[in-house]
């Protein structure tokens, strides 16, 4: 307050809280701590339903196709893999056994005589793998169409040289 402003012209600060008594005060302080300690409700976190289920419903059984995650091709590079490495695996250990007696033979010296054998068998599997790909490209495909149909031919020109490119895409028709 200004010390020339009377006191009757000075306006009443703004509570936002009635002035309590002690006993009031008292008493609201023991409600919200009992709030703050008071134990949360139980939530469950996970339910699992035990009523057994239907041995049969009104939902027709839907076909469930077989979907392979690994195309048939992988698989059998995988199988070659596999025959190829223990193939080479019992190479070097009969290799190892038949050179025993000599003195100055050691498992690394057989592991380096077996690696011809391992690089043979991977260019191997590699080549069958090639074969077998470029016999899977080569696929006719038929389309039958019903109405009237009409076929467009377009030809995207994407050309790209240099270290930077820019793209000039061009669309003819």
């Amino acid at each position: 307050m200004h010390p020339d402003t009377p006191h009757q012209s000075a306006p009443d600060p703004i509570r936002s809280y009635p002035r309590l008594t002690d006993a009031e005060a008292t008493e609201e302080a023991r409600r919200i701590i009992a709030d703050a300690y008071r134990p949360m409700p139980h939530m469950p976190t996970a339910y699992r339903d035990t009523t057994p289920l239907p041995a049969y419903g009104s939902t027709p059984p839907v076909p469930q196709p077989d979907h392979r995650i690994v195309p048939a091709w992988a698989a059998g590079t995988a199988v070659v893999g596999i025959g190829a490495g223990a193939g080479c695996v019992g190479i070097g250990c009969g290799i190892w056994l038949a050179c025993q007696g000599f003195a100055a033979v050691t498992l690394t010296s057989v592991l380096f005589i077996t690696l011809p054998i391992a690089a043979i068998a991977a260019v191997a599997a590699a080549i069958g793998s090639a074969v077998r790909s470029i016999k899977a490209t080569h696929t006719t495909t038929h389309h039958h169409y019903a109405g009237p149909v009409q076929q467009q031919t377009n030809t995207i020109t994407a050309p790209a040289y240099g270290l930077i490119a820019r793209n000039r895409n061009e669309l003819r028709g």
